[in-house]
């Protein structure tokens, strides 16, 4: 079944986070008609090379093209209009830029698998809980339902406003007529009620001004109520929930919303602010004693002018982090002399601003870094899918400056994975009068000069976030606080369904807690350490813990990833409770776990059992990613064999724990059949048979008996021979042996 077959059979609140992240960037149909294709593309890959970028977005258009053609013969009008539209907007949009839009799929596969992965997991963990949690949704439809309430008392104000307008100009009129009478036409009885009627008309124009600027003053203290409590909390809880989806969390949503919010807003702050003008204007051509305009207008504009700049302040965001494209995965981490990319937005979006706001970026203030390529861009409304307000800078390069002394800092130090720095941003708005700056700053990032560096980097960046809401506490590392071990768990959780699409279920993450406590404990509520995590070695290693996680995710990656998804892959268990599954199960069955001894090793255990009925159990020596670079991990588990004295040699493995069929597991991940392999007619040089490697172990009688010579070499003599009867001569030429540990 395809990825995005299983994405439509997810619940709605899973497709509601798929929608989400589908846009005119990439448009949802396009994924829907293409899903195969795209998901048998490396898009990853593509995301760092620019000419293979160059021949999938090719290829992609021709894929468009194909489905063009299919429709116009369906007659489908609308799917029509839509692949058009599509195919034109890739052409523009990517062309120049081919790597842009392998980095947006890309994305979204990852996004994709990592809703896949949540889904699959039975309990939502303490931070996921919160991020969902009820009151904030029901906060949100509040803010919502007050700004619109807002917008609506604004506009029947502009109504008052414009009656009394009306009833003003009546006024003048009516004293104007009676000023131009002559003296003596003035003590007649019509002018005198003419005048008692200008009296009244005079008490109701001071009724009105009264009540309209009581209702403007409503309006202004509702405005500064929601400001000050339930947008300012919904807007930190979405930058929250920004820093929880940079190290790998659920993708963060809200922004559309909140720039809904912030844009009526400002919109409701201008109308009252041109309804004071308009006060003012009234003013000027009638006063009176008692007059409340004089006494209550000043203060009133005052205050509308002091929330307008805390909206706009507020208003101007980092909507995504900084992060190098070579590593969509590990934002906040930058690497001297590669380019990173940046977005910026302002979420009071207003069709006068478009263009005529330039935003400025800087690193530090310490002079130690600085910024390379365009630091000066103006925000416009045109290169986001959505039209939001907001500029993207794609090509700036952090460079570290020379010291007095000539070197350049402590690059090469560990520490510096620990040092924390901050890219900030300035522009100023000038609109209507008001001249307002504006600042805001990225999440603390971590600057390498080696890409040796990046799991410490990661794991700073890991911790950081996990451990404090605070945006810029670059001392963080002077005193490294705790965190829950639970909250943890749940972080390393989204590190594997995000980074390699399927997350750890609870034995797996009750394993790596065993492993950083050193015991079986309820950790719910347990506290650890910086140090624990990644800076102390793990006991009787030469290794920490966060570079054991590390490597095991590199590993899978690069070698396993597919067997990882499909769950084959029980990884996270010891040795202990290893043979605890296994002693009752069907000789030859077996597991896959990682090696706690080596990096990035995985390794297969199975149960046997002798001719006196005892369970005994083998497991074989770990292989690392360098004999995975040779043969594949499926190949290996289907072509391994034993030679146990002189019998036939013979593949041990036949159930993947706890029952499944070996073949049934792994079968569709081979290379190639294994009755295919000797073939002469499969390829290679003319007149040779192709040979393949079979991966071969001997298990001695007696594993305590001294080593002799020949147990140095790949296989012994008595060995060799048995083997020359079942295989090829080329075969045995290129087996490799593996030392096998027998219990």
């Amino acid at each position: 079944m395809s990825q995005w077959s299983q994405v439509q059979q997810l619940e709605i609140k899973f497709l509601e986070q798929v929608d989400q992240f589908y846009d005119d960037n990439f448009p949802m149909e396009i994924r829907h008609l293409l899903a195969q294709w795209i998901e048998s593309q490396d898009w990853e890959a593509a995301a760092n090379n620019e000419a293979m970028a160059m021949i999938l977005l090719q290829n992609l258009i021709i894929q468009v093209d194909e489905q063009l053609d299919r429709v116009s013969q369906e007659k489908n009008l609308l799917l029509i209009h839509n692949l058009k539209r599509i195919r034109k907007l890739l052409q523009g949009k990517y062309h120049g830029n081919p790597m842009h839009i392998a980095v947006i799929i890309s994305n979204c596969l990852r996004e994709e698998r990592r809703i896949l992965a949540a889904a699959s997991m039975p309990v939502q963990g303490p931070l996921e809980k919160s991020l969902q949690n009820s009151v904030v949704s029901e906060r949100q439809r509040n803010v919502e339902h007050k700004v619109s309430a807002i917008k609506n008392s604004a506009q029947m104000t502009d109504q008052d406003v414009k009656y009394l307008e009306d009833l003003q100009e009546e006024f003048d009129f009516r004293y104007k007529t009676i000023q131009s009478l002559e003296q003596n036409d003035k003590n007649s009885t019509h002018i005198k009620q003419e005048m008692l009627v200008l009296q009244a008309m005079l008490n109701t124009l001071d009724y009105k001004r009264k009540e309209v600027l009581s209702k403007i003053g409503r309006v202004i203290h509702e405005i500064d109520m929601l400001m000050s409590n339930m947008l300012t909390e919904e807007l930190l809880d979405w930058k929250r929930r920004q820093q929880i989806a940079c190290i790998g969390g659920p993708l963060h949503g809200g922004l559309d919303q909140l720039q809904n919010c912030f844009t009526l807003l400002a919109e409701s702050l201008f109308q009252v602010r041109r309804q004071l003008e308009k006060l003012d204007e009234l003013l000027t051509r009638l006063t009176y004693d008692g007059d409340p305009i004089p006494v209550q207008r000043p203060q009133l504009l005052e205050k509308v002018n002091f929330l307008l700049y805390n909206l706009f302040r507020n208003s101007f965001v980092v909507e995504r982090q900084p992060c190098m494209p070579t590593h969509p995965q590990r934002p906040l981490v930058l690497k001297t002399l590669i380019q990173f990319t940046v977005k910026l937005r302002l979420l009071i979006k207003l069709p006068e601003l478009n263009y005529q706001i330039r935003v400025k970026v800087t690193i530090d203030n310490n002079r130690r870094f600085v910024l390379c390529g365009t630091h000066v861009k103006a925000m416009n409304m045109d290169e986001s899918a959505n039209g939001s307000l907001s500029v993207e800078f794609r090509h700036l390069q952090p460079k570290e400056m020379k010291t007095s002394s000539g070197s350049k800092g402590n690059e090469g130090s560990h520490m510096v994975t620990e040092e924390l720095h901050s890219i900030s941003f300035e522009t100023q708005v000038c609109l209507y009068g008001l001249t307002i700056n504006l600042e805001t700053s990225s999440l603390p990032v971590v600057m390498i000069s080696n890409v040796s560096q990046l799991p410490n980097a990661w794991a700073s960046i890991i911790w950081y976030n996990l451990s404090t809401n605070d945006p810029q506490n670059l001392s963080f590392f002077n005193n490294p606080p705790t965190a829950t071990l639970s909250q943890l768990l749940e972080v390393l959780s989204w590190q594997f369904s995000s980074y390699v699409g399927r997350g750890l279920n609870s034995e797996q993450l009750n394993m790596l807690a065993e492993k950083l406590m050193g015991q079986q404990v309820g950790y719910s509520d347990y506290q650890l350490s910086w140090a624990k995590f990644c800076k102390e070695h793990l006991p009787g290693k030469s290794f920490t813990f966060w570079v054991w996680l590390e490597a095991i995710l590199d590993l899978i990656k690069k070698h396993i990833l597919p067997l990882w998804i499909d769950g084959y892959i029980m990884g996270f268990v010891s040795k202990e409770k290893e043979r605890i599954l296994l002693k009752d199960k069907t000789p030859g069955t077996f597991l896959l776990r990682f090696s706690e001894s080596n990096l990035g090793g995985i390794t297969f255990t199975w149960v046997d059992q002798l001719e006196n009925g005892d369970v005994t159990f083998h497991s074989v020596e770990p292989y690392n990613k360098g004999r995975l670079s040779a043969l594949p991990f499926a190949d290996i588990l289907r072509d391994y064999k034993v030679i146990m004295a002189d019998n036939v040699p013979e593949n041990p493995l036949k159930y993947l724990y706890p029952d499944i069929p070996k073949d049934k597991a792994f079968g569709k991940h081979y290379s190639c059949q294994p009755n295919e392999v000797s073939k002469p007619s499969d390829g290679g040089v003319k007149g040779y048979v192709p040979s393949v490697f079979i991966p071969v172990s001997k298990i001695l009688n007696d594993c305590t008996e001294p080593h002799s010579p020949s147990d140095l070499l790949p296989m012994s003599p008595s060995v060799y021979a048995v083997l020359r009867e079942h295989l090829s001569p080329t075969a045995i030429e290129t087996a490799v042996s593996c030392k096998l540990f027998h219990s």
